[in-house]
């Protein structure tokens, strides 16, 4: 088989994790940028390939803005891209970009790219709380973003609290359950046995922000300090964002890579990337237990490569929250007994979530990983906001048969469009069932508030909290709520109030 000469590979790769706690000497994201991507070029075998970058993109930074990130180090490594971008938000931002970086490639626009990024969330909040002020760049607002921006939650689901990830990742885990037609205990068993999985990989990752294996009864059994959060999550369960991370890759043609004299068993290929967005509020999609993006985006990476899903090597789900995870093997058909890795940094939890660039790490342990075992495939995934924005990609040591095909989601954005939803109503009253819901604890481990998605008898969909009653709250988490009949009505304040 003739290598294409513009076939994407990534040729270089660098992960960064402090985990000291010590802000003498803490780096601020933009030093944790430069670091990675001169070591990314250290691992390629030419440190000086840097100079000649055309293509310089930075995910989001979330702990500390800057003017211009992507041209701030293009400048610091001494680049004149052509090509600098600077992403929005959303988990699935670094494989979405690895696909549109792959996409110029193919197309002759781009030959030597960066992608990068980094946060610093730990110092940034260990000042805050010290009350110490960082020697870093002055913050300032980006001059510009090269993504659309759009909130990933609607004025409605802000009003019921359904707007940050601890609190509507657990909507669609408690949907899941009840889909799959478990019980609470079940379900708390096959929770621990999943994240004792990914803890298992963290505990062998040296850049894993919490490098320690965990029993699934620990991660299940709420405790000081395991407190619930959000039911059926308790902390072990959640994200960590409070974290010191940076990690970058280097992609470049075939072509390219050849006339840089990088050796090719340092070069993983790229066989395949998809990224689409499903219907953007989560209270007007058809349902809370499955996500016709997520679907979408794993088929296409997979048929684009030529794949099915048995023979992928080596999976890395996003991983901000359980169902995340399952959302993914559900789609793929994969049980929790599969022995292939689901994870190879730990997963959000455990190994780190650096705000909008885990999948940078996620795509570095994959490179690595195959440089060990070229013949093996690997297949990463990421995910934006409430399971709204996902993306995926398919690796190997080993050139793909029919080359790097580039995925075009015209057809499948028409499909999520086409997608059936509920009416939704803002107010809401009468008898109803629950279609999913979470209960919000606070940091003394009392049930604080709750959150229910339910449908009227006409099936029309409502938002509304659950009747501030810690008793009835308790009862949420003990017993199964979903399809649960109970009354909801509008009160005087402009809410929509729910009870058994």
């Amino acid at each position: 088989m003739t290598l294409h000469s513009r076939q994407p590979v990534i040729i270089g790769v660098a992960q960064h994790c402090d985990r000291s706690r010590d802000l003498e000497r803490s780096l601020e994201p933009l030093a944790m940028m430069e670091l990675v991507a001169r070591r990314a070029a250290e691992d390629a075998g030419r440190p000086d390939l840097l100079r000649r970058l055309d293509a310089v993109l930075v995910v989001n930074v979330l702990s500390w803005s800057y003017e211009d990130a992507p041209a701030m180090l293009a400048q610091r490594l001494d680049a004149t891209p052509a090509l600098t971008y600077y992403s929005g938000i959303g988990g699935e931002t670094p494989q979405r970009l690895v696909n549109q970086v792959c996409q110029r490639i193919v197309r002759g626009q781009t030959r030597l790219a960066l992608i990068v990024g980094a946060e610093a969330m730990a110092s940034f909040m260990a000042a805050r709380r010290q009350g110490v002020r960082l020697p870093w760049t002055p913050r300032a607002t980006p001059r510009r973003i090269d993504d659309e921006l759009r909130p990933g939650h609607s004025e409605l689901e802000g009003r019921y609290g359904a707007s940050l990830p601890i609190r509507v990742y657990p909507l669609f885990e408690n949907a899941m359950r009840a889909h799959l037609g478990l019980s609470l205990e079940e379900h708390r068993q096959r929770l621990g046995r999943l994240c004792a999985r990914l803890t298992e990989v963290a505990a062998r990752n040296p850049y894993a922000w919490f490098p320690v294996a965990r029993s699934p009864e620990e991660i299940t059994t709420v405790s000081p300090q395991n407190r619930m959060v959000c039911f059926p999550y308790p902390k072990l369960m959640n994200a960590i964002m409070e974290v010191d991370q940076a990690a970058g890759l280097l992609l470049a043609s075939a072509e390219a890579a050849r006339e840089l004299g990088i050796p090719e068993e340092r070069w993983v290929y790229v066989w395949s990337g998809a990224h689409l967005a499903d219907r953007w509020f989560h209270s007007e999609r058809p349902c809370y237990h499955r996500s016709l993006a997520q679907e979408i985006v794993l088929q296409r990476a997979l048929e684009l490569a030529g794949l099915r899903a048995d023979d992928v090597d080596m999976f890395d789900f996003y991983s901000c929250f359980p169902s995340a995870v399952e959302g993914a093997m559900q789609a793929l058909g994969i049980g929790l007994d599969d022995p292939r890795p689901l994870t190879l940094t730990g997963g959000l939890p455990y190994a780190g979530g650096p705000g909008n660039n885990y999948c940078s790490h996620s795509i570095a342990a994959a490179v690595e990983r195959l440089r060990q075992e070229p013949e093996k495939k690997a297949l990463v995934t990421g995910m934006g906001w409430y399971f709204t924005k996902h993306s995926a990609g398919v690796y190997s040591g080993r050139p793909p048969p029919s080359g790097y095909h580039p995925y075009d989601p015209k057809a499948d954005a028409a499909r999520i469009e086409a997608q059936t939803r509920p009416p939704l109503v803002a107010e809401a009253d009468g008898p109803c069932t629950v279609e999913t819901y979470t209960v919000v604890f606070d940091r003394d481990g009392e049930p604080e508030e709750g959150i229910v998605v339910g449908r009227l008898s006409d099936g029309s969909r409502f938002l509304a909290r659950a009747e501030p009653d810690r008793e009835l709250l308790r009862a949420m988490c003990q017993r199964e709520a979903v399809s649960g009949r109970g009354r909801v009505r509008h009160d005087a304040t402009g809410s929509n109030l729910f009870r058994f």
